[in-house]
């Protein structure tokens, strides 16, 4: 069955050289990666509970084991970083920005001042 959620193959091919390794330790695969992905991104996007993905999807247990170890690696951040990137060079821009901006009036100041109180809205 297919979910709206579901990669296309063109954002397939994008990211699929983030999961495609082989370590040559530990059990084969039982798994599709693709089918993996799209059980993460359905959890994702619904935000229903990991016990809760439809019998189209591998069981629970093992498409959460998989979602951590990405955590874990930092390949979510990667996919993302890469795909910024991406979609700034077919803007027209470089591909990491040139400034940022902050908001001082979240920041403290180290001045001794008179007490005026906190806005616990600002944190």
């Amino acid at each position: 069955m297919s979910y709206q959620t579901d990669l296309t193959d063109r954002e397939w091919n994008l990211i699929r050289h983030h999961f495609e390794y082989e370590n040559g330790y530990g059990n084969r695969r039982k798994h599709p990666i693709r089918t993996m992905l799209n059980a993460i991104f359905y959890v994702a996007k619904t935000g229903c509970q990991w016990r809760m993905l439809p019998k189209d999807f591998p069981p629970w247990t093992s498409v959460y084991t998989y979602y951590r170890r990405l955590c874990q690696r930092g390949t979510w951040e990667q996919v993302l970083d890469e795909l910024n990137r991406l979609h700034r060079v077919q803007q027209g821009l470089s591909e990491s920005p040139s400034f940022a901006i902050v908001d001082s009036q979240s920041v403290k100041s180290a001045g001794k001042g008179s007490k005026r109180g906190f806005d616990g809205g600002k944190k």
